[in-house]
């Protein structure tokens, strides 16, 4: 592990992500040129003291999980994403494994769409990507613990306070879609330790999803209704859109409503009052 030289990339990388290109009002005292740590870190799902340490090169070696989370909320191309990994003493990502960073392109496009709440999962259905939208609307995804970012463990496992509030008939459509999705994943990326790893904790903890997964189905996400029910706003049906990005295998979600109904206008609110006014929750 080349600790000195990878504080170096770590720092400069974060310099050149401007606060607006991931959803962060950049404030009138800002003094550092890019992200402050507190940002990195709370963008990665890490501790400030961690990140810390890691700029001054004295850190820890860091797991893949940690280096994975690092590269993504650094917005870090292949290459540059492999670097980081090799300075670390670690192998990068191989082929045959879930995807987890998301192209800067694809950030970019994430970052136009800021009338609608949006969404980028991996191929497990990790939120990878989110924007301002998306938390007003869902909740603040990003105090959600990097490991447990995960939809489908969210639904089946998830202790925190949820606002997607489906009817029976939705909830068992969409249940089984989320289970559906996690199968072709797994057939998909069948040496992926952490679809493995997660696969084992739905089964062992949610009977539902045990119920489910030995029915054997397997399906490719797809649009549909979701409801959702917010705090402040009601209960929503919206429309949810899916996106398919092939070449990394992971999906761009969003939401919207047909203009002059009620979900519109909601969302037409939430443009205006963002996520000052809401409430925590998560999706």
């Amino acid at each position: 592990m080349d600790r000195l030289e990878l504080a170096h990339v770590l720092k400069a990388a974060r310099a050149r992500i401007a606060p607006d290109e991931v959803g962060l009002p950049a404030g009138p005292r800002r003094r550092v040129a890019g992200l402050r740590r507190e940002e990195v870190a709370q963008l990665a799902g890490l501790s400030v003291d961690y990140v810390v340490r890691l700029e001054q090169g004295r850190g820890p070696r860091p797991s893949a999980q940690v280096l994975t989370a690092l590269t993504r909320a650094l917005r870090l191309e292949t290459d540059e994403r492999d670097q980081v990994f090799r300075l670390a003493g670690s192998a990068p990502p191989l082929a045959g494994r879930v995807e987890m960073s998301v192209r800067p392109s694809v950030l970019r496009l994430l970052q136009r769409l800021n009338d609608l709440p949006a969404l980028v999962l991996s191929a497990k259905s990790d939120v990878l990507a989110h924007n301002p939208m998306a938390d007003a609307l869902l909740g603040d995804l990003s105090r959600w613990p990097e490991r447990r970012r995960n939809i489908i463990w969210q639904r089946f496992l998830g202790t925190v306070g949820t606002r997607v509030a489906p009817g029976p008939e939705e909830d068992e459509a969409t249940a089984q879609h989320a289970v559906g999705s996690l199968r072709t994943a797994l057939s998909r990326y069948p040496d992926d330790p952490d679809l493995r790893a997660l696969v084992d904790e739905l089964l062992t903890g949610s009977e539902r999803f045990r119920g489910m997964w030995e029915e054997g189905g397997s399906v490719v996400r797809r649009s549909m209704h979701k409801t959702v029910d917010h705090p402040d706003l009601g209960s929503l049906v919206l429309d949810c859109d899916t996106l398919l990005l092939p070449d990394t295998d992971q999906s761009l979600i969003v939401y919207s409503a047909a203009a002059g109904t009620r979900e519109a206008s909601a969302l037409d609110v939430l443009r205006v009052t963002g996520t000052e006014r809401m409430r925590v929750g998560g999706p």
